[in-house]
C-alpha cells in the first residue's frame, strides 16, 4: 500500500518523474479532462493525458498554491503562467485502498486560459 499518494505525487511532479507518477495509477484509473467531453478511462489513457499536461502546465512558473484532503482524496489547486495568460486550476485526485490513483479530474479557468492551452495539450496528446 502507497502511505501517501500525494506527498508521492509532488515529489514528482517537482522532479518531473512522470514514471513515479504513472506507478501511482490503478489499472481502472480514469482522467476528466477540462475540455474533452467523455471521460479517458485505463491507466494508460490516464497516463497519456497526465504526460501531456505535465509536459504543457510543469514550467518554471507552476506550483500548488493550496490543498485540501480527506481519507482517500484531495483537491490540489495549482497557478502557472502561460503565454502572458495565468491560469487556476485544480486537481481533484481519489485513490483506493492500495493509494493507487482511481481518478483524476482537472478543472481550469479562466476561458482564455483554457483555450491557451488546448492546442498545446492537443499536440502533445497527438505526438508518437
Amino acid at each position: 500500500m502507497i502511505a501517501d499518494p500525494i506527498a508521492i505525487w509532488h515529489r514528482a511532479v517537482e522532479t518531473k518523474n512522470f514514471g513515479a507518477i504513472e506507478d501511482l495509477l490503478a489499472e481502472d484509473a480514469v482522467f476528466y479532462s477540462p475540455v474533452v467531453h467523455s471521460p479517458q478511462a485505463g491507466k494508460a489513457l490516464t497516463a497519456k493525458y497526465l504526460r501531456a499536461a505535465m509536459a504543457v502546465l510543469n514550467t518554471p512558473d507552476f506550483r500548488y498554491v493550496g490543498e485540501w484532503r480527506s481519507e482517500r482524496s484531495a483537491v490540489l489547486e495549482f497557478e502557472v503562467k502561460l503565454d502572458g495568460v495565468v491560469v487556476n486550476g485544480v486537481d481533484i485526485v481519489r485513490w483506493n485502498d492500495e493509494g493507487l490513483i482511481v481518478l483524476f479530474k482537472v478543472m481550469m479557468r479562466p476561458l482564455k486560459a483554457l483555450n491557451a492551452i488546448m492546442p498545446l495539450m492537443a499536440a502533445r496528446l497527438q505526438a508518437p
